[in-house]
């Protein structure tokens, strides 16, 4: 049962919040203009013993340090004298001098399905004695900083009074998405909207580019390709047409790979242990632990815009007594770290798909990352099987079948180097050459470190009129079962009734109250709730009761679950006899989410809530 507390209902802000795996990031518009900039804010932070500053990125690290670790007040924050751990910049930097202590890629634990990711298991190689915590549980502390830093520098705006939206990857699912909505609440968060980081980077293009349609037009289709810290997420969003207006449509949503910046810092670790291991020195586990954090350093200090280094260096302290005597130095230059990130992105062909290798029978308990590091074979499914798959009509083919976008938008710190850009760039346009099209446009003005932030700020002041929408309706009419009431028969199930609760293209981000008369809602014990969907009935409105179910409907996995109890349960007939059953008489509320997911909201005649929800987009 639901019971959060709502936002305020006149906002100030709209405040957009990258939830990233190796750097967040928060972004707000004031509300009050018809197009309102959006502003990205600095976040103080922990840069040193004794040292707070404000910082463009928070880091998404968190140091568990010792308990005499630091002098008493060195790691304390203007809004914490005390905190139990640190955050952001310093726990970077030092989490790669002391690796055990560190924790690191929470936001990939929270999609993670083999393990409990509300157990504390980071660090994962945490040494005996030193304490851990959950993916969640690191997860709150960045937006507990993250809220904590607004109200600081906004005391005249507190943050629980504005309309908060949080990133999550478009290929979290259900149960990610929930983890990240307890994490949010453990951080105080009142009621935040999830909203995907595709979707965010597309509107902070649109926020930057008011005169959007001169630059797509009717029947285009934009690829949006964000690679970040611990994902990689393709999105295709469709230009259309509505009552003579040019209009935005997200139609295809790639799956959930765990391949990303994560992935190259490992690979550039081993790299240079290669090089260590050819001089004679052999790195422990720990060591190495220590030296791919140092990797990732160098690499972000190398791909800042603003850099003209040529190399960057990696220190790693010795082992045993004499840390300092025995620490190890090298470099990682520049036109080393561009031939690993290349080798992420291979020429290949547009059939050629992601490789998999027969896995052993037995692994270390670690995140799913992709077996095949082959960026580019994962777009080249996404265009092929995943975006070919979509409903929609409206999306481009070629006469293979290839989803052909005519327009590329970039995000993620990855893409950072021109080489990656230009490498992605020549993939796709031979793919598009091969189908008859020519090469797709780049869209100008991304923003690889904010634009998350940024669209979703700006998501929120679209919200409320201010904006535009880019619409995400649904491909399919959904139904709830409703069981007739009627003397029990042996051998015959009573029947059943399907009630309409969302019709074909009813937009993503909106609510509809179901009209018409009360059901009973079994609550307080083990019930069976049973769903189904249409492609084909796509004019039933929500409260339409339909009778005969018969080829029309296809039938979804049900929801099994035992709902609480409410404060005043009444007993209804069931069956032919007498039996005391626990119903609370409801009506019904849909919401579709900005992630894609339909809740059934039941609500009692003494404004109880009860949330039944399951992924729309899910394939079925």
């Amino acid at each position: 049962m639901s019971s959060a507390s709502p936002r305020s209902a006149s906002p100030r802000f709209s405040i957009g919040i990258d939830l990233g795996t190796t750097n967040s990031a928060l972004a707000f518009a004031e509300f009050g203009s018809d197009l309102p900039a959006v502003v990205v804010a600095t976040i103080p932070q922990l840069t040193a013993p004794n040292e707070t500053s404000p910082e463009a990125l928070l880091p998404s690290f968190l140091y568990l340090h010792g308990e005499k670790e630091f002098q008493p007040g060195a790691t304390a924050l203007p809004w914490d004298a005390e905190p139990g751990y640190i955050v952001g910049k310093f726990a970077q930097r030092r989490g790669a001098e002391v690796s055990g202590r560190l924790v690191a890629s929470a936001k990939s634990w929270l999609s993670y399905t083999a393990v409990d990711r509300t157990s504390a298991l980071l660090p994962q190689q945490a040494p005996e004695g030193v304490q851990r915590v959950s993916p969640v549980d690191a997860s709150a502390a960045y937006l507990r900083h993250l809220r904590n830093a607004w109200n600081e520098e906004h005391p005249d705006a507190p943050f629980d009074d504005q309309d908060v939206f949080v990133t999550v990857p478009a290929s979290f699912d259900a149960i990610a998405r929930d983890l990240t909505q307890r994490a949010a609440a453990a951080a105080g968060y009142l009621d935040p909207v999830l909203l995907e980081e595709p979707q965010a980077a597309f509107y902070a293009w649109l926020e930057r580019h008011p005169d959007w349609r001169s630059h797509l037009g009717k029947g285009d289709l934009v690829l949006v390709i964000d690679i970040g810290g611990g994902t990689t997420d393709f999105t295709l969003i469709t230009v259309t047409e509505r009552d003579g207006q040019l209009d935005l449509e997200r139609v295809a949503v790639g799956d959930h790979i765990l391949l990303g910046g994560d992935n190259i810092d490992l690979t550039l670790a081993h790299a240079v242990n290669a090089e260590l291991a050819g001089r004679g020195t052999k790195l422990d586990a720990f060591q190495m632990q220590a030296l791919r954090s140092q990797c990732r350093i160098a690499k972000e200090k190398l791909l800042t815009p603003a850099s003209t280094e040529t190399e960057a260096p990696i220190t790693i302290l010795g082992k045993g007594s004499s840390l300092i005597g025995g620490t190890l130095r090298t470099r990682l230059s520049r036109p080393q770290l561009e031939a690993v990130v290349e080798s992420f992105l291979p020429r290949v062909g547009s059939n050629d798909m992601p490789e998999t290798a027969r896995r052993a029978g037995l692994h270390e308990i670690g995140l799913p990352y992709a077996q095949d590091a082959a960026i580019t074979r994962h777009l080249a499914k996404f265009l092929r099987q995943r975006a070919a798959d979509s409903e929609h009509g409206a999306v481009r083919r070629g006469p293979s079948g290839l989803a052909c976008p005519t327009h590329v938008l970039f995000n993620g710190g990855v893409l950072y180097p021109t080489v990656v850009r230009e490498r992605l760039a020549e993939v796709l346009t031979g793919w598009l050459a091969d189908e008859g099209f020519p090469a797709a446009e780049l869209l100008p003005g991304e923003d690889l470190d904010h634009a998350v932030a940024r669209g979703a700020a700006y998501y929120g002041a679209a919200r409320r009129g201010k904006g535009v929408r880019i619409r995400g309706g649904i491909a399919r009419s959904y139904y709830v079962g409703i069981e007739s009431a009627m003397p029990a028969v042996p051998g015959i199930p009573a029947p059943l009734k399907a009630l309409a609760v969302a019709q074909f293209g009813m937009e993503e981000g909106t609510s509809v109250a179901i009209p018409g008369r009360e059901f009973g809602l079994a609550v307080g014990e083990p019930a069976e709730f049973r769903f189904f969907s249409s492609s084909s009935r796509k004019n039933d409105p929500p409260g339409e009761l339909i009778e005969d179910m018969l080829g029309d409907l296809d039938e979804l996995p049900p929801v099994q679950v035992t709902l609480p109890a409410s404060g005043n349960p009444e007993s209804l007939l069931a069956g032919a006899g007498f039996v005391p059953v626990t119903f609370v008489p409801v009506t019904f509320e849909t919401t579709i989410t900005e992630t894609g997911v339909l809740q059934l909201w039941c609500k009692s005649r003494d404004a109880q809530r009860w949330k039944l929800e399951f992924d729309v987009r899910e394939k079925r």
